[in-house]
């Protein structure tokens, strides 16, 4: 009962969640993306991402000085088809696709 309970609590944020709907639509991103996509500062991306992946939906990865981010594998697909269906149509998750595509095309 724990796992999905975590989950539920992880998704219940809606930064978190717009992370979560801005990972289903690229493989991976940045930290400093994600910094720049909820415009927060670097340490509350960091505490948004570490429930994240306590709860399983996310890992991370470090590269040199970066960290990396990436839904994983265990996601509950479920879960995934209808976070889709239900965010396709939300205006603030359409205006963060538009900003990430500028953010996501800068060079780290």
């Amino acid at each position: 009962m724990n796992k999905p309970l975590n989950a539920m609590k992880a998704l219940s944020d809606r930064n978190r969640l717009r992370v979560v709907a801005a990972l289903m639509n690229q493989e991976e991103l940045c930290a400093c993306h994600i910094i720049e996509l909820l415009q927060v500062t670097g340490a509350t991306a960091s505490r948004h991402m570490g429930l994240l992946i306590r709860a399983g939906l996310v890992q991370s990865r470090k590269n040199g000085r970066w960290v990396h981010y990436r839904l994983t594998d265990t996601f509950p697909a479920p879960l995934l088809q209808w976070l889709e269906t239900e965010l396709q149509a939300d205006p603030g998750i359409k205006a963060d696709r538009r900003a990430l595509a500028k953010i996501a095309g800068c060079k780290l």
